[in-house]
C-alpha cells in the first residue's frame, strides 16, 4: 500500500515563476518536474495572486480548486468562474490566466499528454460505513476531514483446512493532501468523513 505524504513534497517554482507547485505524481518517474518530459503529472499548486499560467504544449490539463472559494480563469480570452470543488478541462496549449476575486486559492492539476493519456477528476464524499476503494490507475487525495486507508481484502488459498485467513492490516491514518496508490492486486480502501479527489488516468489506445 503506497502512500505518498503531503507534507514531505518540496514545494517547485512555476516554469513562469507565478506560483509554487507540489508533485504527486508523475509519469515516467524520472522525467523532471520543470522540463516537461513526464507524460502526466498530477499536482497541487498554491495561487497567491493574479497572472499568466504556464503553458504545457501537446498537453490537456483539468483544474480543480480545493481551497479557497472562486478562481477567475481566462482561456483564450474567455472568461471562466472556477467554484470549488467542480473540475474543470482545458488545452495546456491554451493562453490562460487568474484573478483572486475572493483571496488565495489553492488548486489541484491534472496534466496529461493528448494522444496518449486521459486524465479525470472526480470528488467524493466519503463514509464511515462504505469504504472507497482505490484501483490501479488511480490516486486517491484527501481534501478535507478524517479518514484512514487500509489494504481491500485478499483472495488467498488456505494451505491447511484449519488454518486461521490472515487478519486485515491496522488502518493508516491520512492528513490533509495525502494521496493514496491504487492498485488491482489489493485495492487499498479509504474509509472516513470528508471528500477525496479521485483522480484517474486513462492509456488512450493510438489507432492506426
Amino acid at each position: 500500500m503506497e502512500i505518498i505524504r503531503y507534507a514531505d513534497i518540496h514545494p517547485e517554482p512555476w516554469r513562469n515563476g507565478g506560483g509554487v507547485t507540489r508533485e504527486l505524481a508523475s509519469h515516467p518517474k524520472a522525467a523532471s518536474a520543470q522540463d516537461g518530459a513526464w507524460d502526466w503529472r498530477v499536482s497541487i499548486a498554491d495561487v497567491s495572486k493574479a497572472g499568466d499560467f504556464s503553458v504545457f504544449p501537446g498537453m490537456e490539463r483539468v483544474i480543480t480548486i480545493i481551497e479557497g472559494e472562486l478562481l477567475l480563469l481566462t482561456v483564450d480570452g474567455s472568461e471562466h468562474p472556477l467554484e470549488k470543488y467542480r473540475p474543470f478541462r482545458f488545452s495546456g496549449e491554451a493562453a490562460s490566466g487568474a484573478t483572486l476575486p475572493t483571496g488565495n486559492i489553492r488548486d489541484l492539476n491534472v496534466i496529461a499528454r493528448e494522444g496518449a493519456f486521459k486524465g479525470y477528476t472526480s470528488i467524493v464524499e466519503i463514509s464511515k460505513k462504505r469504504a472507497h476503494p482505490v484501483f490501479e490507475g488511480q490516486l486517491a487525495v484527501l481534501l478535507e476531514g478524517k479518514a484512514t486507508v487500509a489494504p481491500g481484502a485478499a483472495v488467498e488459498e488456505e494451505s491447511d483446512g484449519d488454518a486461521p485467513a490472515p487478519s486485515a492490516a491496522e488502518p493508516v491514518e491520512l492528513s490533509r493532501y495525502d494521496a493514496v496508490v491504487g492498485s488491482d492486486t489489493r485495492s487499498p480502501e479509504i474509509s472516513g468523513r470528508g471528500f477525496i479527489a479521485v483522480i484517474s488516468i486513462d492509456h488512450v489506445e493510438a489507432h492506426a
